[in-house]
């Protein structure tokens, strides 16, 4: 007697579909239990002089700060503060950051690059080590980086921009500018990419009133509190630091109510060190130093006019400290990478932080390790950290693939590129701010590879 031939029944659909996701799956779930380890490994979350307390603060009295911090991050804060818990804080920041990683991931698939190059891309904000303490520090750094990611994935999801998306992108972009000043110059790159890109006139205008609006609003209220239309009272302050390197008087011939500013004979190892050191020229003026701020911004400029090759080679020297295989401290008091150490780090003794400790978290201390949860962390941060000459690999790529596919990839791997130069053509070096840079860089390095469908086409014209 003849049997039938047993017919397997072919995979659903569905079954299908997540099956082509079994790699990014286990990479997801890898960095979930990274960020559960964190946890678990630093309580409390790190909190950082005096920036930590002061978010913490302005969360609790919500006001523009006349300083180096507007207001974006705060409002997550405030949003939280019904919990009165840093240790939500940190734990939200963490979601955010598998949401960064998801967010690559799904941009680059729906791009039709391969699962495995979209799963290398979304890996190094996912598993580095940097990221991890990043996010598990009261900083704005991730909320900033999330936004920014967000803001590209609006904008790379269709290939044809609606004014819908742009709305949504301007808004992104906008609260990253109100995250970290940083953003602005960004929101301008953006603009000017789309408008090469030819966009179109209306996801273009859209984009920019989505954009400028929010800060306008902000910058009123800033002025209501400060008595001037800006979005930040450091941005003069900043550039002043930055000419410090190599600025010379004789060469600058300022006028008389600048040249207080001029170099003093303080040498310090960084730009930045010359925003806090008592001696610097800014700091032996009366009065607040951000109180000098329009006067700091005009010293700036003409010393950049005055100097423009000199500016630009001190640009270009700190920006390469990035690509080093050994990480550098810069300024020289900090520490650039392999931050998980075994220990206590008290807080200082400062009335600030027994105000906010007050009013938003009664359990605020300094951070203690916790075996074996640090110890391990501790060994995988050595492992889980990408070097220097890799991350000038991967804008290399980026620029390949801004060559070769313009329409894609050429925005993000411009942001890549606004991200890493523009913090120390504005301040400095810092290897915090070159974090952002290596999300926006991985996507745009990964859109190097052609597209699924274009393999197809050039297999089937070859047979």
């Amino acid at each position: 007697m003849l049997t039938q031939p047993r017919v397997t029944p072919a995979p659903r659909p569905r079954a299908r579909a997540l099956a082509g996701h079994r790699a990014f799956a286990a990479l997801l779930t890898a960095a979930a239990a990274l960020r559960v380890v964190t946890m678990l490994g630093y309580r409390p979350p790190r909190l950082y002089w005096y920036d930590s307390f002061t978010y913490l603060d302005t969360a609790a009295h919500l006001a523009p700060s006349a300083a180096f911090h507007p207001i974006g991050y705060p409002l997550l804060l405030r949003a939280l503060m019904p919990f009165h818990s840093v240790e939500l804080v940190a734990a939200v920041q963490h979601t955010l950051g598998l949401g960064i990683g998801l967010m690559i991931y799904a941009v680059l698939r729906r791009r039709s690059v391969p699962g495995w190059a979209a799963t290398l891309a979304a890996a190094p904000v996912l598993l580095d080590a940097s990221f991890l303490r990043l996010e598990h520090a009261i900083l704005s750094d991730t909320q900033f980086i999330a936004l920014v990611v967000a803001g590209l994935a609006v904008l790379m999801w269709s290939p044809r921009l609606s004014v819908r998306a742009a709305v949504l992108a301007g808004l992104l972009f906008s609260l990253a500018a109100l995250t970290r000043t940083i953003a602005l110059p960004l929101l301008l790159l953006v603009l000017l990419v789309l408008a090469v890109r030819r966009a179109g006139w209306r996801p273009v205008t859209a984009l920019a009133l989505a954009g400028v609006l929010p800060l306008t609003a902000y910058a009123a209220w800033y002025a209501g509190h400060h008595g001037r239309f800006a979005i930040s009272g450091a941005d003069g302050v900043a550039l002043w630091a930055r000419t410090m390197t190599f600025a010379d008087c004789s060469v600058i011939q300022p006028p008389e109510d600048q040249a207080a500013l001029c170099p003093n004979g303080t040498v310090l190892d960084a730009a930045s060190e010359y925003v806090w050191a008592p001696g610097s020229a800014l700091n032996r003026l009366p009065g607040d130093r951000f109180a000098h701020n329009d006067l700091a911004r005009s010293f700036a400029i003409r010393a950049i006019l005055a100097q423009p090759l000199d500016y630009l080679g001190e640009v270009a020297r700190d920006t390469s400290i990035a690509f080093s295989w050994t990480p550098i401290a810069h300024p020289a008091r900090t520490t650039p990478a392999f931050g998980f150490a075994r220990g206590h780090w008290p807080l200082p003794e400062q009335p600030l932080i027994d105000k906010v400790r007050e009013e938003y978290d009664s359990g605020i201390r300094g951070q203690s390790s916790a075996g074996p949860y640090a110890d391990f962390l501790i060994v995988y941060q050595y492992a889980a950290y990408l070097r220097g000459p890799l991350l000038a690999a991967i804008l290399l790529l980026g620029a390949v693939a801004a060559v070769r596919r313009p329409r894609v990839a050429l925005l993000p791997w411009a942001l890549a590129a606004g991200l890493l130069v523009g913090p120390v053509a504005v301040l400095d070096f810092d290897h915090r701010y070159v974090l952002p840079v290596i999300p926006v860089a991985c996507l745009a390095a990964a859109l190097c590879l052609p597209a699924r469908g274009a393999r197809a086409a050039r297999v089937s014209a070859r047979a």
